[in-house]
């Protein structure tokens, strides 16, 4: 493909995405695709073209194979998982950052890749209302911070004992705190950071599914008495289930006490700290020693692009530091090489669509759109709970919802049985998309919003449908 033919199908391509996004947003599509496994598998040669194919072609495919298997996360009517919708101006960031073709592997490589990702991640700290205290840097994930920092913790904890024995020739097992609402990436990562599963504590919470603080207390001396080695606490703002807010102030309490390290899961709600009026819900935040938050989630920016924020920037680069002589060069002292703060060489120009996203919305923009989506729960919480037999079965202190439908002499599996029936009467549907989740040992559905496209209409329309299925399943 040479310069003019690619300029040609750009335009195309552009206008392609362009017609698919209006499409989308008018909710043309099924919002869940009802395909069976191997659909486009069968659909697609199994070996690969031995001559060059036209991309006419390969645009035929793209409609009639790739987005009919697509699940619409675009669609206005999309209420599941979490909002991912990949804001327009991001999606140009993404597409400068692939058309640049920049490799991050140390300053010298791409000094733009680099002093522009300071500058984004800087912005959103500013933005987050954080203080000059901490340092970022953009990961592809959350699961990936959640692993930097327990090796991080670990490292602290055994004063860098990677560089000795590693945990073979610790005396004392090491031990991982979480809330039992925390996400499954901390029991992964505690794992793949050589923790066990035996020394991963789930912490009780309370009725508003929050950590306990004196129950981790109590948990941490316990261990203690028992000869083992606290290391670190993972704490959660915005927990997947329920978007439960645990207390960081107490929790970061007891973990200066005995010299945990502390980690804060907001993937998803530490967007919601962009609004001065939600920074409550994590109180003692600075008592953090590090923290994650995802701006591919509810901010708008491409997947992947997970920020990940430390008050110890030097303990990171001396864990996570490689220092190959052919990547060495004169500018190292004066400058940052983020191949030492993760765990990848290289990196991608991720800091582009956040900058966009930023400089298009304006911090502005970004609020009001979030605020929307906070109204948009309240006011279906609102109707949850003043409809018979409908129960709202935690709180809403952002975006998601969590609702059960309650018959009158419904009970235990039964009662299982009819909340999995209705929500999957939606998504087969295709009028909605909804996940259901258990909590407290039973199954509830969560309504999450956040979709750029998503307007009064739809949350009224989805209520409605909601009221129709359940109560057509009884």
């Amino acid at each position: 493909m040479d310069i003019e033919e690619f300029r040609r199908l750009g335009h195309e391509l552009i206008d392609w995405i362009a017609d698919y996004r209006e499409k989308a947003y008018r909710g043309d599509f099924p919002v869940l695709r009802n395909v069976p496994p191997g659909t486009v598998k069968r659909a697609l040669p199994v070996a690969p073209p031995v001559e060059p194919e036209s991309f006419d072609a390969v645009l035929t495919d793209l409609n009639n194979v790739i987005v009919p298997a697509c699940t619409q996360w675009l669609d206005p009517r999309f209420f599941a998982y979490f909002p991912s919708n990949s804001s327009l101006s991001a999606v140009l960031g993404d597409y400068v950052s692939t058309g640049l073709a920049q490799l991050g592997l140390n300053w010298q490589s791409s000094p733009a890749l680099t002093e522009l990702e300071e500058v984004a991640i800087d912005w959103l700290r500013q933005m987050l209302g954080l203080s000059e205290a901490w340092s970022g840097v953009i990961q592809d994930t959350a699961s990936t911070g959640a692993l930097v920092a327990l090796i991080c913790a670990r490292e602290r904890t055994t004063a860098h004992g990677a560089t000795r024995g590693g945990l073979q020739s610790e005396a004392k097992p090491l031990v991982v705190y979480a809330s039992s609402q925390s996400h499954s990436s901390v029991d992964k990562a505690a794992l793949m950071a050589g923790f066990g599963r035996t020394h991963v504590r789930a912490v009780p919470v309370d009725e508003r599914f929050s950590m306990r603080a004196a129950a981790f207390a109590q948990l941490v001396k316990s261990d203690l008495e028992s000869g083992l080695q606290p290391c670190a606490v993972v704490a959660t703002t915005g927990s997947t289930a329920t978007t439960a807010c645990d207390p960081l102030a107490d929790i970061a309490k007891v973990a200066r006490e005995h010299g945990l390290w502390m980690h804060v899961d907001a993937a998803l709600a530490g967007s919601a700290m962009i609004l001065p009026e939600c920074r409550k819900l994590w109180d003692g935040i600075e008592g953090a020693d590090s923290l994650v938050i995802n701006p591919h989630k509810w901010l708008g920016a491409s997947f992947d692009c997970s920020t990940y924020f430390v008050r110890d920037p030097q303990h990171l680069i001396r864990v996570m530091s490689t220092n190959p002589s052919f990547l060495r060069t004169a500018a190292d002292s004066q400058v940052k090489n983020f191949r030492d703060w993760g765990i990848p060489l290289g990196r991608r120009f991720r800091a582009l669509k956040l900058w966009f996203l930023i400089r298009e919305q304006g911090v502005s923009g970004l609020q009001a759109r979030l605020r929307r989506d906070i109204g948009y729960a309240q006011w279906l919480a609102a109707r949850v709970d003043a409809a018979p037999l409908w129960k709202r079965v935690a709180p809403v202190p952002l975006q998601t919802v969590c609702v059960r439908h309650e018959p009158l002499g419904l009970s235990g599996e039964a009662l299982d049985k009819h909340t999995l029936g209705w929500v999957k009467r939606i998504n087969e549907s295709g009028k909605a998309y909804l996940t259901p989740a258990t909590l407290d040992g039973r199954w509830m559905v969560r309504v999450a919003f956040g979709g750029e496209a998503t307007e009064q209409r739809h949350v009224e329309e989805l209520w409605e449908l909601m009221q129709a299925e359940a109560s057509g399943g009884v």
